[in-house]
């Protein structure tokens, strides 16, 4: 009998044939997120996938968001090995994260692609970033007798201060903890979670990782708890502002840069003997956060929801819980677009729940690495309250934009948003969002039947 082994299938289609059989999977959920965020994926049984997944499930590339028509060839989706991820809820599917091709050439307006682009730049210099993610998000149910048709999950989260609440946690207990227990069982090391400041509303944290890691785990994660929410009857909604009343979801970014010498990695922002504990680099990298920050609040606040969670209106709680829209960093002060909360690391205040996972983080890499570039020198530390006023007298800070129309505009103008994304990345965002920006301005709203009628 011979003794020769047959060689491993390395092809991404042998990889995945692999890990079916290993894993008893059934099927696979190829899948990508348009330019909206919108989570789109192909089916492909088990016994298919090594055909399938090297060639790539075919889609058409208008019938999602993406700036495309009709007569635009396909759009072939290679799925990544190393992000498939086998559904703790259900054994038999596995999704993957993939990447996008078209006549043979990456699609360059795909985000999870923007994103890698942004990555082999950052490698090139040596350098990797490392985020953590915070996706807070409203456990609610549809309710025809609200004028909004929703309300929060749990009718008797009436607190005015609920966030931390024990009970109001324990209220939802079932749904938080099979989460968790899932991340557990996904290796993710979630470290804790809690109510937040909104009725009914959560947060669950994660350990961070490498920042394409961090987005493929952001995707899938609200894909998660979607589903995990309606096996027990209600809807999760990561939406910026679903009620006037309550505090937003917020999906802060917490950042730092590292060498790429893993696992010996260093990281590059530390410097103990600052102030801040950020050193020069850290520095220039939040330099270049800041001065990009009005173009890519297209990318942090993609819809037109997003800018009135970020109004600066107080809630039934007290507080608004979103910075203001001067463009300005803090120690530990929760007021301002960036704060630092420990030495090594910065948090990016500004992103909502609507943020593209891949675009989030695309849009903080290219911004930190344009700061290195031109050895941006970072502005004055701003540590007094901005939700109780404005600047101090003498100090000017500019201002973010104040609707997505704004923000596009911003964005479609920037030339260092067209340099480091490229013009066409550019381009097709605009067009897509802009989009979604005429059908929202050709809507009328109750609020100006009410107000505007009787003109």
């Amino acid at each position: 009998m011979s003794t020769i082994k047959a060689e491993e299938d390395l092809t991404t289609g042998g990889i995945l044939e692999k890990f079916a059989a290993e894993k008893n999977i059934q099927f696979f959920l190829i899948s990508f997120v348009d330019l909206l965020g919108v989570l789109r994926s192909k089916m492909v049984p088990a016994s298919a996938i090594k055909k399938v997944a090297n060639s790539g499930p075919g889609f058409a590339g208008y019938a999602v968001h993406f700036h495309m028509t009709t007569a635009d060839p396909d759009v072939f989706a290679i799925p990544d090995p190393s992000s498939v991820i086998q559904l703790p809820w259900k054994k038999e599917v596995a999704w993957v994260a993939s990447d996008l091709y078209v006549n043979g050439e990456l699609l360059k307006q795909s985000p999870r692609q923007v994103l890698k682009d942004q990555i082999k730049k950052a490698a090139d210099k040596g350098y990797t970033m490392k985020t953590g993610v915070e996706c807070e998000f409203f456990l609610i149910k549809r309710d025809r007798a609200f004028a909004s048709g929703i309300k929060a999950a749990e009718a008797y989260d009436t607190a005015p201060k609920p966030c931390y609440r024990q009970g109001s946690l324990f209220k939802q207990f079932d749904v938080i903890a099979k989460l968790v227990e899932y991340m557990e069982e996904m290796g993710w090391k979630p470290y804790q979670a809690d109510h937040e400041d909104g009725k009914c509303q959560f947060e669950i944290n994660w350990e961070y990782d490498d920042c394409l890691a961090t987005a493929d785990k952001h995707t899938f994660f609200k894909f998660m708890v979607k589903t995990i929410a309606e096996q027990y009857g209600l809807q999760a909604t990561f939406m910026p502002k679903p009620f006037r009343s309550q505090t937003g979801n917020g999906c802060h970014c917490h950042v730092s840069l590292w060498t790429v010498d893993e696992p010996q990695a260093v990281n590059l922002f530390l410097d103990s003997t600052d102030e801040m504990g950020l050193s020069g680099l850290a520095y220039q990298f939040l330099a270049g956060i800041l001065q990009n920050a009005k173009a890519f609040s297209a990318l942090y606040n993609p819809s037109v929801n997003s800018y009135k969670r970020l109004d600066g209106q107080n809630t039934s709680s007290g507080s608004s819980w979103a910075p203001p829209s001067y463009i300005s960093y803090s120690g530990n002060n929760r007021t301002h677009m960036v704060r630092i909360p420990d030495k090594g690391r910065y948090e990016v205040r500004r992103p909502d729940g609507a943020t593209n996972p891949y675009l989030l983080q695309a849009a903080l890499l290219a911004s930190g690495l344009s700061g290195i570039k031109k050895e941006l020198i970072c502005p004055p530390r701003c540590d007094w309250n901005s939700e109780k006023s404005g600047p101090p007298e003498g100090m000017k800070l500019d201002s973010l934009p104040e609707n997505l129309l704004d923000a596009l505009r911003e964005f479609e103008q920037s030339e260092d948003a067209k340099e480091a994304l490229g013009t066409d990345f550019v381009n097709s965002y605009n067009e897509v969002q802009m989009q979604q920006w005429k059908s929202y301005s050709s809507f009328i709203s109750a609020w100006e039947l009410e107000n505007t009628l009787d003109c």
